[in-house]
């Protein structure tokens, strides 16, 4: 059985985190989500809130889990006894970063393989920050374009009221 965890803060998740999770998760025989907690950074959302979208928006695919983490993703993949961390690329820009962090990872952990998916390209400029902007003045269903529709109403609860 083939195990991969993809690693972020998913601080909203997104569509293009979703698009990744659904491609990814046909790619591994189970694929854990882990999402990575930063006790010196305040979120948007707390852990567990995140935690409790990720499940909700990633219920419908039968082989995925949803877990938090703090430290070092790769210490949280070896936890799982995985061998494979899934990495989502919007822009090229992302790239150098990512390999960056890889190649620091397969020194942490050189039997790691990394796997970077590309969001589809509908999704390369959605991101956290995009979210968080765009939340107070969008409609519901502008947001929809950005994110999964069951996650609006957390936002608006936590950056603004507007719906329509």
């Amino acid at each position: 059985m083939k195990l991969a965890v993809y690693t972020g803060s998913f601080d909203p998740i997104t569509l293009g985190h979703l698009n990744v999770i659904q491609r990814a998760s046909r790619i591994a025989d189970r694929l854990i989500v882990g999402i990575g907690v930063n006790i010196e950074k305040k979120g948007l959302f707390e852990p567990a809130e995140r935690i409790s979208l990720a499940k909700q928006v990633t219920a419908h695919i039968e082989n995925v889990e949803v877990h938090s983490f703090e430290g070092l993703a790769v210490d949280f993949v070896q936890s799982t006894g995985a061998q494979v961390m899934v990495r989502g690329i919007r822009p090229l820009t992302d790239t150098a970063g990512e390999f960056t962090m890889m190649m620091a990872n397969r020194k942490l952990n050189p039997d790691l393989e990394t796997v970077f998916l590309m969001a589809d390209g509908k999704f390369t400029h959605v991101s956290s920050s995009l979210i968080k902007q765009l939340t107070p003045l969008a409609s519901d269903a502008q947001l929809s374009e950005f994110v999964p529709a069951g996650i609006i109403t957390a936002l608006r609860e936590k950056l603004g009221h507007r719906t329509t």
